[in-house]
């Protein structure tokens, strides 16, 4: 296990390094920006799904405001944006995906064919992302460059929340939002995944989240006030916390763990050791949480809950400080944090 571990570390300096050159051209293209540039749209924005009105809302991380409501297909209902300036929205219900341009919010293109896509996974070097549909039990390779699906992966269950390594070599997907199994693939060849098992975790799982490092993940419950901590090669965790109400969600710093409870209305915040520490209470209905990559977004750091029952999109400091509360849809149910303008 030292040797894997070590092995690991030093798979994902390099491709931190790689990361890092490939997105300098970015980084070079474009500067901060100031208040005024925010307000006319560029800087650091959230994306937050309107699911109930067929568009996304980009609002501003410092104020709340909201700068521009990007028109989408039908029931954008999970958003997750990528290394290359691109974010996936998938209309569970039309079985489509779209792709927004996050540096200009637009919607730059559109993808049909599939069942109930659910959530994406995006590749960290590649311009790939890696879709879950639950009525196709299977899990789609979308090719972001050629605006297509590439190839299907057939697993033994609806395919839900999904979450891939950091060197792009493992998928880990959850078969349902109470799930009885995991299914673990094989993307060591991006295009070509490989199912290779499943697992059962101790209790029904919802989320699953590769935390940094690449060496753990994380598994919430469906069903349970619990989550567990895999090693990435073990069947059995290696620990199990208490949580509070189920579902629950995670979204990762390079340092820390953030854990909602949407019945709740809480984000608790932990060590990535699973030590928990400051409660935050958000508004009731608040599930997925998203934390921005300082690397993608000017050094910022902010977290993004939105409700699902409110509308409402809330922004929070990396040490669980609520900021900003805003109520900007009727129904708000996935969001992330991109780097725009």
């Amino acid at each position: 296990m030292d040797l894997h571990r070590a092995s690991g570390r030093i798979h994902d300096m390099k491709r931190r390094a790689f990361l890092a050159a490939a997105a300098a051209p970015l980084v070079a293209a474009a500067v901060p920006r100031s208040t005024g540039a925010a307000q006319s749209g560029g800087g650091v924005v959230a994306l937050v799904t309107a699911d109930l009105e067929s568009h996304l809302v980009a609002v501003d991380v410092d104020s709340g405001r909201v700068l521009k409501r990007i028109p989408t297909a039908p029931g954008p209902r999970s958003v997750e944006a990528g290394s290359f300036g691109q974010a996936l929205v998938a209309h569970t219900q039309d079985g489509r995906l779209s792709i927004v341009d996050t540096a200009r919010l637009v919607v730059v293109g559109e993808i049909g064919g599939l069942g109930a896509p659910r959530y994406s996974a995006m590749h960290p070097a590649e311009r790939l992302a890696y879709v879950s549909d639950s009525k196709g039990q299977s899990v789609a390779v979308v090719d972001l460059a050629r605006r297509a699906v590439a190839a299907r992966v057939a697993v033994p269950g609806p395919a839900r929340h999904l979450s891939l390594s950091q060197d792009g070599g493992l998928l880990w997907v959850a078969l349902g939002s109470t799930a009885g199994r995991i299914a673990i693939l094989d993307t060591a060849d991006p295009l070509r995944p490989v199912f290779r098992r499943t697992i059962a975790p101790p209790f029904l799982a919802h989320d699953v989240v590769w935390a940094p490092g690449g060496e753990h993940v994380w598994v919430t419950s469906g069903s349970r006030g619990r989550v567990a901590i895999y090693e990435a090669d073990a069947p059995r965790p290696v620990a199990i916390l208490p949580a509070a109400a189920p579902p629950q969600h995670i979204a990762f710093t390079r340092s820390r763990a953030y854990v909602t409870s949407g019945d709740d209305g809480t984000v608790v915040v932990h060590r990535l050791d699973g030590t928990a520490g400051r409660t935050a209470r958000v508004p009731v209905g608040s599930y997925n949480v998203s934390l921005s990559d300082p690397d993608l977004t000017f050094g910022r750091r902010v977290g993004v809950t939105p409700s699902l029952d409110r509308g409402t999109v809330c922004l929070f400091t990396p040490a669980g400080e609520v900021r900003v509360v805003r109520r900007i849809a009727r129904s708000a149910h996935d969001a992330c944090v991109v780097e725009a303008g």
